[in-house]
């Protein structure tokens, strides 16, 4: 019996789509919930999901910012279940910020405590549209969101970062370098 490691076919396009959002999805969460472990586990539990529910999800027209909505709505779902999602939230973000695996730039840990500052919709808007790369409409999908609400959400929280970071800030945006997390 050969498995289906050892074919030698070309990669199925649910293959194709977890390989190229995987990552996406743990550096989301990561910055959402402020905890890599908690990221992963999140992700991965995202894109059983995806391949669960593949046939509908892949005729959608965003799959991606689908997976990313459901990947948002589980952090969100694992906060409450906690109990004191506020409580349990603010020192996941407060360990995670005090505990750096990788060196960091001053610049790039500015950034994240800036981003942890924001309230869960702003943080929600800025994560997805600058770390996930998802368009306003996208976002505004897969928050259950209107347009509008999203562009308001992403200015007030663009505005409070600048606010924040002051000279780290370029531009009239957000140093997008520093809000990847490796």
């Amino acid at each position: 019996m050969t498995s289906w490691r050892s074919r030698r076919e070309p990669p199925s396009e649910l293959d194709a789509f977890t390989a190229l959002h995987h990552g996406r999805l743990v550096g989301t969460l990561w910055l959402y919930c402020g905890d890599r472990d908690l990221a992963e586990e999140l992700a991965q539990e995202t894109l059983v999901r995806v391949c669960r529910d593949w046939e509908q999800v892949s005729r959608m027209a965003a799959p991606g910012a689908w997976a990313h909505r459901v990947a948002i709505n589980l952090a969100n779902s694992h906060f409450r279940r906690r109990g004191a999602a506020r409580r349990a939230f603010a020192k996941v973000q407060a360990d995670a910020l005090d505990a750096h695996l990788d060196p960091d730039t001053a610049a790039g840990v500015a950034v994240r405590r800036a981003i942890a500052r924001l309230n869960p919709k702003q943080r929600s808007v800025v994560v997805l549209r600058y770390y996930a790369d998802l368009p306003l409409q996208d976002i505004a999908d897969s928050l259950g969101l209107s347009l509008s609400a999203v562009k308001s959400l992403h200015h007030r929280a663009t505005k409070a970062l600048q606010s924040a970071l002051g000279e780290h800030t370029p531009g009239p945006g957000i140093d997008e370098e520093n809000l990847h997390v490796h």
